[in-house]
């Protein structure tokens, strides 16, 4: 395995580390905090708690279908070309 590759993995899992210890602090303890504390300041509203994730998944589903659907279009052209030769 290569440098490049174990420094590229590690700072994947720093930036994997950084976000879900944030939206930890942001989604389940934030709540439980004075509304006046300034850790506040360095959070977004709660509602994007929600809004955000919920965009992700949907941008991911969105995703995995066009990738789906141009496997299966690229398979329906083979095919029809090799019927096509046949």
């Amino acid at each position: 395995m290569a440098a490049s590759d174990k420094l590229l993995g590690s700072a994947m899992l720093a930036v994997a580390a950084f976000v879900f210890v944030y939206y930890t602090i942001w989604a389940l303890f934030l709540p439980f905090l004075d509304p006046t504390s300034t850790l506040h300041d360095w959070f977004p509203a709660r509602e994007w708690a929600v809004r955000l994730p919920a965009a992700l998944l949907l941008l991911g589903v969105t995703g995995i279908a066009l990738f789906f659907a141009r496997v299966s279009m690229a398979e329906a052209r083979k095919r029809a070309r090799a019927e096509k030769k046949a």
